[in-house]
């Protein structure tokens, strides 16, 4: 799992939990949870931890 930034057209980016697995041969993502009413500090400190599991 990790956090992704989504380009959300006009709006500021939006910050998604995601998993990555594989299916048929192919990478593909999944979104687990939206984080776009977390504060960005609060998701900022959850990066570098959700890299770690990659």
């Amino acid at each position: 799992m990790y956090i992704a930034e989504v380009p959300n057209r006009n709006c500021p980016p939006a910050i998604v939990l995601r998993e990555s697995f594989l299916d048929k041969g192919k990478i593909r993502e999944r979104t687990i949870a939206s984080l776009f009413n977390w504060p960005t500090a609060r998701s900022a400190a959850l990066r570098p931890a959700s890299s770690c599991s990659q």
